[in-house]
């Protein structure tokens, strides 16, 4: 990864994320303050939408580099893409392009731009725009996050005229349509100055959306307001939106509860208020996706280099009892790297069902014994109360074990400085960015990319075997051909154990049905607020 590509700006909400990716992020956003700014009487203006947001805001804001759930939540608000999908069904509509592509297994994509399209600072959006931001996505040298989604099948965009611009494929890729709404067009004219993507990373955002930037404050909130000069298919619903940055659950909780209650809608909710916020006459609703809680092995540390010790960990952990305990239900364990609602999940070859005599088994035969394993993790609310059901079953097998939960920006800056870990547990969903399996595994696993070189998986041999088998299904146009690579690289994830989900989990989202309609809960992190309307 280049320098400028920090572990703040790859994870995604407060777990690996957090993340968010990691963690969402993930997989991760880590911390929030007073989050009172700006949002007096919010309960009563109807002109004003007050969201609470369970993830830090003050990670990156660079569309390119974002795995933060607040951030990209929030960007999907401000930016656009030439194509952007709906926040729910996630099928894709034109945005900033004027039509969907009529040939999905052509391997160049020609789009018309929207006419009297503008940038936040009034002047039009063009072709060079187009070509200025897809630059940077397929620039090894940039090596942004996003471009892990795009240098496989992307060759290069071509400026036509002034609002044409051609996509040019290295092969046909019909999933090319809903990918194309990660890659956020930004202005040329103001992100090409020098120091300006260093500007975006701390919270500058120019787009041409239906909402501009009002206030950026870093641990407390965000706010919005509706552009007057946008002329896309969704436009702004109300004039001001306040976003609160609360990753305290309790502090979250209480500014949608009772009476006075200051926001109208909040996620991530705990699945321990889920009942008390239902009483009081609130929605409440679960997303069901790729969320989940993962282990993430350091192989180049013994015994961890050993995939059968990798095994036994995962079959050591009563899961059922997780899901039930630590969960409330609101959880599934995981058959596949894929959600079981996924359209591509099945069934891995190895599944890791609750067996810790299998457990035991495999740690003999790798001839380990009197094992002592320090599990680091990042201390979202869900994943520390999932932490003593892991305990105590590796303590079942004779796996002496010590718990280190700790903010997500610490634990990842010992990994980024090269401090020696064993395991780490954290949170991911790469839905935020897309549903194809493709998308979702590369991710994670990607020659060079962070997560690799974080497990010391990155240029062993099973790695590069898994590498050029996902390469193989990424160019294979036959769809059946192409699902039965994906399930061969799939079954190679689930073996091998490196990075692997324990649980998929529900994600909850709360709101005032009475003064906010026009939202649904989403099955990945932060909230989407472009056809919500205050009642």
């Amino acid at each position: 990864m280049s320098s400028d590509f920090s572990r703040r700006d790859f994870l995604r909400y407060s777990g690996a994320t957090g993340a968010a990716a990691f963690i969402a992020a993930t997989l991760s956003a880590c911390s929030g303050g007073p989050a009172s700014t700006g949002s007096v009487g919010a309960g009563t203006n109807k002109d004003l939408i007050t969201a609470v947001i369970g993830y830090g805001n003050d990670q990156s804001w660079d569309p390119t580099q974002t795995a933060s759930a607040f951030a990209m939540a929030g960007i999907s608000h401000v930016y656009e893409g030439l194509l952007d999908t709906d926040p729910i069904t996630r099928e894709p509509y034109a945005a900033l392009a004027t039509e969907l592509p009529s040939d999905l297994d052509a391997t160049s994509w020609k789009f018309t731009l929207r006419e009297g399209a503008t940038w936040h600072d009034g002047k039009p959006v063009t072709a060079d725009d187009v070509v200025f931001t897809f630059e940077r996505v397929l620039d090894p040298e940039a090596n942004v996050l996003i471009g892990n989604f795009f240098r496989s099948w992307l060759k290069e965009v071509k400026k036509i005229d002034d609002r044409n611009v051609e996509l040019v494929f290295k092969f046909p890729f019909a999933d090319a349509a809903p990918r194309l709404t990660i890659a956020k067009i930004m202005p040329k004219h103001v992100f090409g100055q020098a120091g300006a993507w260093d500007q975006a990373k701390g919270g500058k955002a120019v787009g041409s959306g239906p909402y501009k930037l009002a206030a950026h404050n870093p641990k407390s909130n965000t706010s919005f307001e509706a552009y007057d000069g946008y002329n896309g298919p969704r436009p702004a619903t109300v004039k001001k939106m306040n976003w609160l940055t609360i990753v305290d659950a309790a502090a979250r909780v209480a500014k949608i509860s009772g009476g006075s209650a200051e926001a109208q809608i909040a996620d991530n909710i705990p699945y321990a208020n889920v009942d008390q916020l239902k009483q009081q006459g609130l929605t409440v609703e679960g997303g069901k996706g790729m969320n989940h809680m993962f282990l993430m092995f350091n192989t180049g540390t013994k015994p961890f280099d050993d995939v059968r010790v990798r095994q036994a960990l995962h079959y050591a952990i009563d899961k059922q009892k997780m899901i039930d305990v630590a969960l409330k239900g609101h959880g599934t364990a995981s058959s596949s790297f894929l959600n079981e609602g996924h359209p591509d999940h099945e069934r891995a070859s190895v599944v890791y069902d609750y067996d810790p005599d299998k457990a035991k088994a495999l740690l003999k035969e790798a001839g380990v014994s009197n094992l002592t394993v320090n599990l680091m993790a990042v201390n979202v609310s869900w994943i520390a109360d999932c932490l003593p059901t892991i305990a105590a079953s590796w303590e079942a097998v004779g796996i002496k074990t010590t718990l280190e939960p700790q903010d997500t920006a610490a634990l990842f800056t010992k990994m980024d400085q090269g401090q020696d870990y064993q395991v780490v547990a954290a949170a991911s969903n790469p839905n935020q960015f897309g549903m194809d399996a493709d998308l979702i595994c590369r991710y994670n696993f990607v020659e060079g990319g962070l997560w690799m070189k974080y497990a010391g998986y990155d240029g062993s041999k099973d790695a590069e075997a898994l590498f050029a088998l996902m390469d193989e299904a990424t160019e294979e146009p036959d769809k059946e051909k192409k699902k039965a690579t994906v399930h061969r690289y799939l079954d190679m994830i689930a073996e091998q154990a490196v990075l692997y989900p324990v649980v998929h989990t529900e994600l909850m989202t709360a709101w005032d049905a009475k003064k906010l309609s026009g939202v649904e809960a989403q099955p990945y992190p932060g909230i989407n607020l472009l056809q919500a309307k205050r009642t």
